[in-house]
């Protein structure tokens, strides 16, 4: 799930740190590539702060919302509709149509969060601007994460940005997809294909729309009971 689809389940706690760990992990790949922490396995050493320790609570819940998503019925169906619609889009060139599907589905879901107003997105900016830095960097030392000052430069850029906020238009989110794809493939989609996909999207949508809080209700349920 992406950054706001992770949120929704902890949007109503007061305790910065949580949210902060919520989307930690997909923070520090996207400031970090090559970065690979696993603070979950140590988790004594966070046991003596109550801020670390809630900014693990966030990152397992992380791992755990990522987990039951992706092995749903609901994320195997989704996925294999969008696809369908996106390959032709796609077609000559050497993005995987499978790949712009998962990406495409996780993105609309924060896009009909948005638009359903079952997220605010400057609370969540607000959330992640409250988090203490020496308490993030102290986690992150902990974590082993070597390339601090790039993470923070990155944090920071993302946070005053806002660009989550741009989720709430379809071609935007096209947009993001391309971007997505230029770090992985050399030919990426012309001005008409990113139409086109914008189009695609827009058909996805109008039955995504129907039952797209199934997913979130469902994984809440397994959160609750785990």
């Amino acid at each position: 799930m992406n950054f706001l689809s992770h949120y929704y389940f902890d949007k109503s706690t007061d305790d910065a740190n949580v949210v902060m760990g919520t989307v930690l992990p997909d923070l520090i790949k996207n400031a970090i590539k090559t970065a690979n922490l696993y603070p979950q396995k140590d988790p004594e050493l966070f046991f003596e702060s109550h801020d670390e320790t809630a900014l693990l609570l966030g990152w397992k819940r992380h791992l755990a919302v990522d987990l039951f998503f992706h092995s749903s019925n609901f994320f195997l169906e989704k996925t294999t509709e969008l696809k369908h619609l996106i390959k032709p889009v796609v077609e000559g060139t050497s993005i995987r149509p499978s790949f712009l599907a998962h990406i495409g589905v996780e993105l609309l879901l924060d896009h009909l969060l948005i638009e359903h107003n079952k997220v605010q997105v400057n609370h969540f900016y607000d959330r992640l601007a409250a988090v203490k830095k020496d308490v993030l960097s102290s986690f992150l030392a902990h974590s082993g994460l070597e390339d601090e000052r790039t993470f923070f430069n990155f944090l920071e850029q993302f946070i005053s940005s806002k660009y989550l906020l741009s989720y709430q238009k379809l071609e935007n989110i096209s947009y993001a997809l391309n971007r997505i794809c230029m770090r992985l493939w050399p030919q990426t989609l012309n001005d008409f294909q990113l139409q086109e996909l914008t189009f695609q999207l827009g058909i996805f949508k109008l039955s995504l729309v129907n039952d797209f809080m199934t997913i979130f209700e469902e994984i809440e349920t397994k959160l609750n009971d785990s």
